[in-house]
């Protein structure tokens, strides 16, 4: 089983053809809020979870003044998000909360906005803006079954909060089920490895993802989402994009080998293939845009889309991939072999 990557991954900024494609699809749009104005805190104290352990995020505060003009500023940010940018939802939203984490590569900022008329709540991040992620999160709302809502301004990303269990905790806690519950859960992680691989989504240790559950007729049903997309198309291995080499997700390779034989996980790879070719298909033009960007883009320092290049030629018997000469190139002869 594999560990974590070899060293902190590098920030590439968003660069003028992905600036302009990002415009093109309304993803690029003022927010009234940068990511340095929310570092404009002045104290901060650690965020506990219910059991009193470290959370590595931080609970930070602001001058008064200063939230009088930021949080009236972030509530519409999330209208913009959530409403199409109808403020009439606006005068029931606040702010109730926002914590920082130095934790990662985005060292994201997290906003708790607060319904007043029944408390529920809400949340949205915002982050330093990086090509890598920017590319990831685009390629999941388009080649997966999930919709993505995000925005992005210069140096500011803002992203949507992503609900359900995260990995270590569903892994820790609701393994232990129902047989038929545990055989939907390996057939959900098979197609998870499947769509990682193939758009060369890395890094997807069990804190990496959440799992939806969905009561059904007959026990439950369970998808996995991916949180976090700084590692799209970073690292050289070809293994880092195959979330079961990674030992935070061995109870579910090894539920997956008492519960499955090679003829199950083929088809459900084959299933997975199936809904990724018919995506493609869809968004075939919208998928051809980013493609260019990226083929003209700097996401991996070059030694490892040659050593990725030289592994995915190995591993699909193809040497295509040995004319690549960045990772753009590289997913687009990935899509290529699967489509």
């Amino acid at each position: 089983m594999m560990d974590v990557q070899s060293r902190k991954k590098l920030v590439y900024p968003v660069r003028q053809p992905l600036m302009d494609y990002l415009r093109k699809y309304n993803r690029d749009l003022k927010v009234l809020v940068n990511y340095s104005d929310l570092l404009r805190f002045h104290v901060s104290i650690p965020l506990l979870d219910k059991d009193g352990k470290d959370t590595l995020w931080e609970t930070v505060y602001y001058d008064p003044a200063y939230m009088e003009t930021l949080f009236p500023a972030l509530t519409l940010i999330y209208a913009i998000m959530n409403t199409s940018g109808d403020t009439a939802f606006t005068e029931h939203l606040q702010v109730s909360q926002i914590d920082y984490c130095t934790f990662g590569n985005s060292k994201p900022f997290r906003v708790r906005i607060m319904n007043t008329l029944n408390d529920n709540y809400d949340y949205f991040y915002v982050k330093i803006s990086d090509a890598s992620r920017v590319y990831g999160l685009e390629l999941e709302h388009i080649l997966s079954p999930n919709r993505i809502a995000y925005l992005t301004d210069g140096e500011t990303l803002v992203e949507e909060h992503i609900s359900g269990l995260p990995g270590d905790v569903f892994i820790k806690n609701r393994l232990n089920t129902s047989k038929f519950n545990q055989i939907r859960i390996c057939k959900e992680f098979v197609k998870f490895n499947e769509r990682c691989f193939i758009r060369l989504l890395g890094d997807m240790r069990a804190y990496n993802y959440v799992v939806h559950i969905t009561p059904d007729i007959e026990g439950n049903q369970y998808r996995i989402r991916a949180i976090d997309f700084d590692q799209q198309s970073y690292e050289g291995r070809r293994q880092f994009y195959l979330p079961h080499f990674f030992k935070d997700n061995n109870q579910l390779v090894s539920l997956g080998i008492k519960h499955m034989d090679s003829r199950t996980m083929r088809q459900y790879q084959e299933e997975e293939r199936s809904l990724i070719n018919n995506r493609i298909r869809l968004v075939r033009y919208r998928l051809d845009d980013l493609l260019a960007c990226m083929k003209e883009d700097q996401i991996s320092p070059q030694k490892k889309v040659d050593q990725l290049a030289g592994e995915l030629a190995a591993f699909h018997h193809h040497d295509g991939f040995n004319g690549c000469h960045n990772m753009g190139e590289l997913i687009a002869e990935q899509l290529k072999i699967y489509a």
